[in-house]
């Protein structure tokens, strides 16, 4: 995991982020392409400049280039999209670039969080291996068979070349929100969502910014939800 400043088999999918209830909560919070945040804890939550940043993406290789815009867990159909891109490409001919925003920035965090903080509970996201509320990532190194192409699992793309940015707007204001889930303050909470992002994908310092740098690098876009 970097920080900028600061699989084929039919299953039962796995299902998104809830319409109701914690939306209505997060509602303000989770604005998160806007310039103001949470009363009391923005400047905190202020991305940082973009100006002296490293050049996320970076150079992408291959004549094709897509980004996918993944807002919402959608059983993971933000993942499918990068991959369904990739596949009919010849290798080395096309590069795809994930950004996980929103309620998908969870599918860029590792197992041992998800459980700590009920994010499956919480966001209504269930595990199709067990039926029940997602106590660790199903999108990540997943049993065969799980989602709706095993080639899809976050591992697996990252494994392919794929490339990973997840909000850190998001990360910020979804680990505040579930810090009562895990008996701890917002700030411990931050911290230890930072740590918990799956090595090889960076912290951007939001989502938005994110699709519009791969856009200026040259991909052109997918909504991932």
């Amino acid at each position: 995991m970097s920080v900028l400043s600061t699989e084929t088999t039919n299953v039962t999918p796995v299902e998104g982020a809830p319409r109701r209830g914690l939306i209505s909560r997060l509602a303000g919070a989770l604005a998160l392409g806007a310039t103001g945040l949470v009363s009391g804890t923005a400047d905190a939550q202020k991305p940082p400049a973009a100006a002296g940043l490293p050049d996320w993406p970076g150079k992408l290789k291959g004549r094709h280039k897509q980004v996918v815009d993944a807002v919402e867990p959608n059983a993971g159909f933000g993942l499918a999209f990068a991959w369904s891109f990739l596949a009919p490409n010849p290798p080395g001919s096309a590069t795809a670039v994930v950004v996980v925003r929103h309620y998908a920035a969870v599918i860029g965090l590792g197992h041992d969080l998800w459980a700590k903080y009920k994010i499956g509970e919480t966001l209504k996201i269930m595990d199709p291996e067990t039926k029940a509320p997602a106590v660790k990532n199903p999108f990540l190194k997943p049993k065969p068979g799980m989602l709706v192409v095993d080639d899809i699992a976050v591992d697996k793309l990252l494994a392919q070349g794929v490339i990973f940015g997840v909000c850190n707007m998001a990360l910020t204001n979804l680990s505040m929100h579930l810090a009562g889930n895990a008996g701890v303050d917002a700030a411990t909470a931050y911290k230890e969502w930072v740590a918990a992002v799956i090595p090889g994908i960076t912290v951007l310092p939001s989502g938005t910014w994110g699709v519009n740098r791969a856009q200026e690098a040259g991909c052109t876009y997918c909504a991932g939800a």
